[in-house]
């Protein structure tokens, strides 16, 4: 038996590679490598490297490694550009989903852990929101992975395929043991621009508006350490074998910060003042989003274990160093 992760070779689907790895899974990590770095991969997990909507490859791979589990990851995240492409989201984020539900239905694989998002919420405004919240996404992105949690119900319903939607907000940091973390230059990853910044990488640092309606004008955010994202995955996994139902849940700490908060956490870690430039608002993005982490508390016993804004930029900074120039 085997968990197949799809996007394993990305920024949040190779660290939960390397979790269930660590756990003592038999790992299978598909990707088609557009965006994710093979280095990323773990070395004792099986790599494949595949489109998730070629359902012949797909078919022969979760049969020959015997793939009970998926975790999928493959997507596109930019807001901005969802907003300017999105066809391009609609088919990498919803298409190519409903072909890796459709596989693995057809493979008799019997849990599904879904890689969603915040955005589904759209703006949500005051206070922390939790999964009851009206579901208003404002950009392609969001609704292109709403629409992907749909398809998972329904196919839940039809075809008693259990599954886990997750809805990140904002992950950040690097995997403490220095195994992976965010690798893509051109990331638009607030906290890895920020550290580029810092090291020079970048001539300057863009904040996206200072005048929406939050405290210092810019916008609030829930940041997450990839580590305890991970881990949240791989007890969603433990809980749905177990038996437990399909459920969709909220995967933050439940405190907001500013970007320009966050600005100054990074400037107090590494010691070094920011190339700063106000820019226009971007398309698509929300004033203020955070997270009520109450369900997965509640559901999985799941407690953060590295919820500093230090260490999230501590490990993204010293992940930054490690891929050097």
């Amino acid at each position: 038996m085997a968990v197949l992760v799809s996007g394993g070779a990305g920024y949040i689907g190779s660290h939960m590679a390397h979790a269930l790895c660590d756990a003592g899974e038999r790992v299978v990590v598909v990707d088609d490598l557009s965006t994710g770095q093979r280095a990323s991969v773990p070395g004792a997990a099986t790599f494949v490297q595949a489109d998730i909507a070629d359902q012949d490859a797909m078919a022969e791979t979760l049969r020959r490694h015997q793939v009970t589990a998926i975790a999928h990851f493959a997507a596109r995240i930019v807001v901005p550009d969802s907003v300017t492409d999105p066809l391009g989201y609609y088919l990498a984020n919803t298409v190519k989903t409903r072909a890796l539900i459709d596989a693995a239905v057809a493979g008799g694989v019997g849990h599904f852990i879904f890689s969603s998002t915040a955005a589904v919420y759209g703006d949500a405004g005051e206070g922390a929101v939790d999964e009851d919240a009206p579901l208003a996404p404002v950009s392609p992105y969001g609704r292109s992975k709403l629409m992907s949690e749909w398809m998972l119900q329904d196919a839940g319903r039809a075809y008693g395929l259990k599954y886990a939607a997750l809805r990140y907000f904002n992950v950040a940091g690097a995997d403490p043991r220095g195994r992976t973390g965010q690798s893509t230059p051109n990331a638009t990853h607030l906290i890895k621009v920020a550290c580029q910044a810092a090291l020079g990488k970048r001539d300057r640092l863009q904040v996206f508006g200072t005048d929406y309606p939050t405290p210092d004008g810019s916008c609030v955010r829930d940041y997450i350490h990839v580590t305890d994202l991970a881990d949240a995955h791989v007890q969603a996994l433990r809980y749905l074998r177990s038996g437990g139902d399909s459920f969709t849940a909220n995967c933050g700490y439940g405190r907001g910060l500013s970007v320009l908060e966050v600005i100054r956490a990074v400037e107090q870690v590494t010691g070094r003042a920011l190339p700063v430039e106000i820019a226009p608002r971007r398309a698509g993005d929300p004033a203020r989003i955070v997270a009520s982490p109450a369900r997965i508390q509640s559901l999985l016993d799941w407690r953060p274990r590295h919820d500093s804004i230090d260490e999230i930029v501590g490990s993204a900074l010293n992940w930054e160093q490690r891929l050097g120039g």
